[in-house]
């Protein structure tokens, strides 16, 4: 029988700016749940990688650590099967930042597509903070310390698991040998869920994302601002699919997707209002969001229970990730002055 150390790593994470929402859920929360028995799966309360681009309110993101890992908690991540830890309390994660700076140029740095398209969205433009700039070295840090074999992602964060695995195949180049695993992305089939205004991703920042702990006249009221279809003034029109964001979410949430797909083509062809659609879709999401937020409060009401799932999960974490940053020293021969 398998113990734990030998089955595959996993890694996850988000940063602690804000409460955790639909996009979350559908782009990285699911698998989490699915893999946390059959994996050895770590969750990061990405506290350091916050600060990156919210140095001007670092208690926002001090606020925010118990309020994500109460979103985990309550969409179902068992504590006995996954481990919740802080970032910035796993001294190892710093040094091996700072070891991997070493082996990455700026110029690469400034072409990961990824972090190119978030220095636009932020209008950084030459004002980049270099923490920011530099936080694919720290996310290498993170994957690597926790030896992760699979980190489900986005598509867009691909960049960034291949930016992890260049820094591991040079140190590896390195040592002579093996030290560092490669990992491995897993991509959502579902794909980034776009805001409710259709114009970007659903984001906490832009202020048009269904947070998990939504009420329901939140929910209902999020619903019925989504955009659809701007052409389709009158229920007899026909309407378009593509870009309509009611849509989307069916396509994301519904369990009946045959009937999501004749509901397509009759709107399509005419005679189907928004307003029965964004009904179908508000029914779906109370559903699916009501557990989670009645377990989310009745954990808000034990908070000591939840700092002990930090905490102890943080000591687990902090143990592992030493283990390895004692290895990439004596691998490479580095910070090695007055060990023992």
């Amino acid at each position: 029988m398998a113990t734990p150390r030998d089955l595959p790593v996993v890694l996850t994470g988000d940063r602690t700016t804000g409460p955790l929402h639909l996009g979350h859920y559908v782009g990285s929360l699911k698998s989490r749940l699915a893999l946390q028995d059959s994996h050895r799966q770590f969750l990061l309360l990405a506290d350091a990688q916050a600060l990156t681009d919210n140095a001007d309110d670092p208690g926002r993101i001090a606020r925010h650590v118990i309020e994500v890992a109460l979103d985990y908690l309550a969409v179902g991540i068992d504590p006995g099967k996954s481990v919740v830890c802080v970032q910035s309390r796993l001294p190892a994660l710093a040094e091996l930042t700072v070891l991997y700076m070493n082996y990455v140029t700026v110029s690469r740095l400034e072409r990961n597509p990824t972090v190119k398209q978030e220095i636009v969205q932020r209008g950084f433009q030459r004002d980049i903070p270099a923490g920011f700039l530099c936080y694919p070295v720290a996310q290498a840090a993170d994957i690597t310390a926790f030896k992760a074999e699979l980190v489900p992602v986005g598509e867009d964060q691909l960049p960034m698991i291949e930016q992890s695995n260049e820094i591991v195949r040079r140190i590896n180049r390195l040592a002579g040998r093996n030290v560092l695993p490669e990992a491995r992305a897993l991509v959502s089939s579902t794909g980034r869920l776009p805001g409710i205004d259709g114009q970007s991703k659903m984001s906490k920042s832009a202020g048009n994302a269904i947070p998990l702990s939504a009420s329901p006249d939140e929910i209902r009221s999020a619903v019925r601002a989504m955009f659809t279809d701007p052409g389709h003034l009158r229920a007899s029109d026909p309407g378009r699919v593509e870009g309509h964001v009611v849509f989307t979410y069916l396509d994301a949430f519904d369990e009946s997707p045959g009937e999501v797909e004749e509901l397509k083509a009759h709107y399509r062809r005419g005679g189907l209002g928004d307003v029965v659609l964004k009904g179908r879709l508000d029914a779906r999401l109370q559903v699916l969001l009501g557990p989670i937020r009645e377990r989310r409060a009745e954990l808000a009401r034990r908070p000591d229970f939840v700092m002990d799932v930090v905490r102890s999960g943080t000591e687990r974490a902090a143990a592992v990730t030493q283990e390895t940053l004692d290895e990439v020293r004596d691998a490479l021969g580095v910070f090695g002055f007055g060990r023992a």
